[in-house]
């Protein structure tokens, strides 16, 4: 598996790493049923498959509980990401995930994570999606920056998107940024490459569109980006749709990881299959991006 550097941190990554949002369990974001069984089969895999990167959050329902009953005891094989900022609030027959951006919340956050995940480090701990205002109202690099004095925290980064992605880029106070981004949702390529230019590691979520509809769980109004710019024409025999936009992905010069999550070995194991295929040629990759560039799917900056 391929790896690489996570920006200004001292963590070599897989280019593929797991999405761990898909083992959240049905109490939040209407996500799927998924037994215990299940969870510590699909965990398990990804690091037998040399998947080394594994990104949750507090707020995804029973993740962080899952990776710590399941894998704590393969500490030293993955590097763990998770995000604060967050709250679980329990609505009877489901679970609402308001944000509350104040010192107290993000410490309790990283103890509550700590607890969870049987382990007494984080190895990066993102802000997870606040505007520029909270950030500033709320102090939370100088709280980031606490909680990584103590050790329990490695490095810090933040999950963003635009507008807010610019300021935090010119901030320079973050050592990753986590971002959406494939061939179908184009509008932060120019912005992930000036993170990882200024030094920042590059962490893509939604590198493959959910997956192919029928296939995975992409929506039909994204994938017909696909059809309208003919990308088709450009598989190699036998390649799927989902592998391309996998290896699209992988192909933006500053990535350092992109998270895919699954809860399905086989799945798992055609991810990893197409990762290991590596980028496309470099004549395919600009191919893709003039025809996607010609129906208007472009960089937005």
């Amino acid at each position: 598996m391929l790896k690489s550097k996570l920006g200004r941190s001292y963590l070599e990554v897989t280019k593929l790493g797991f999405g761990a949002m898909e083992i959240r369990g049905p109490r939040v974001w209407n996500g799927r049923p998924i037994s215990d069984s299940d969870s510590e089969t699909i965990l398990n895999a990804v690091l037998d498959n040399g998947i080394n990167f594994i990104d949750t959050s507090y707020d995804y329902g029973r993740s962080e509980e899952l990776i710590g009953k399941y894998i704590s005891h393969r500490r030293q094989e993955y590097i763990l990401a998770t995000k604060c900022g967050c709250t679980l609030v329990d609505h009877g027959d489901h679970d609402e995930t308001p944000h509350v951006w104040t010192r107290d919340n993000l410490l309790h956050n990283i103890e509550t994570s700590l607890r969870r995940m049987r382990t007494d480090y984080i190895d990066l701990l993102q802000l997870h999606g606040p505007s520029v205002q909270q950030t500033e109202d709320g102090q939370l690099v100088d709280v980031l920056k606490e909680i990584q004095a103590t050790g329990k925290v490695r490095s810090i980064g933040i999950s963003t998107y635009l507008p807010h992605i610019t300021s935090y880029i010119e901030s320079g106070n973050y050592d990753t940024f986590q971002v959406p981004y494939s061939a179908l949702e184009r509008e932060h390529e120019n912005l992930l490459r000036a993170a990882g230019e200024d030094g920042a590691g590059v962490i893509v979520r939604g590198g493959v569109g959910r997956g192919e509809p029928g296939a995975g769980l992409g929506l039909p109004d994204r994938w017909s980006t696909w059809d309208n710019a003919r990308l088709d024409e450009l598989l190699e025999e036998g390649e799927s749709r989902t592998g391309f936009l996998l290896r699209f992905t992988l192909t933006h010069p500053q990535l350092s990881t992109t998270i895919v999550g699954t809860l399905n070995p086989v799945h798992l194991a055609e991810n990893v299959r197409y990762a290991q295929k590596g980028p496309l040629s470099a004549e395919v990759y600009a191919d893709a991006k003039r025809r996607l560039d010609a129906i208007g799917c472009s960089p937005v900056i």
